[in-house]
């Protein structure tokens, strides 16, 4: 018993060390190669490019973080009855008018950067994230 202690202890700091951050709170598993200082994925999946669908539906936005390439045009499609908006907290400029069931807003992402946005009519849930990227 007194040799397996200073293993176990040895094994558990090995393990710990390993297990260690730089910094990152980040809880994804998944590990992408770097070659750019832009920003990484939100959602921790590949960055889209050409039209990338979102869909306001139950009062949420789906997905709610997306990461796109420079040149890749956002569309919000509203699925619910109720009316919602897209407008831009920070990272870019811009404001859809209100639209209903079926409609929708597009935008054009054009700088590499993290856009926060949201729907100003139901704030409280409705909360989105774009990483644009090169």
């Amino acid at each position: 018993m007194k040799r397996v202690l200073p293993l176990l202890l040895i094994g558990g700091a090995l393990a710990a060390a390993g297990c260690g951050s730089s910094g990152s709170t980040s809880s994804s598993s998944s590990s992408s190669p770097s070659s750019s200082s832009a920003p990484a994925p939100a959602s921790g999946g590949t960055a889209r490019s050409g039209l990338v669908s979102v869909n306001y539906q139950n009062i949420a936005i789906n997905p709610p973080a997306i990461t796109v390439k420079v040149g890749a045009t956002i569309k919000w499609t509203n699925e619910d009855m109720a009316t919602h908006n897209v407008t831009a907290l920070s990272g870019a400029t811009f404001k859809s008018a209100d639209f209903g069931q079926g409609a929708t807003f597009e935008y054009k992402a054009t700088t590499p950067g993290v856009i926060k946005y949201q729907c100003t009519i139901h704030p409280a849930s409705m909360n989105g994230t774009i990483t644009v990227v090169k």
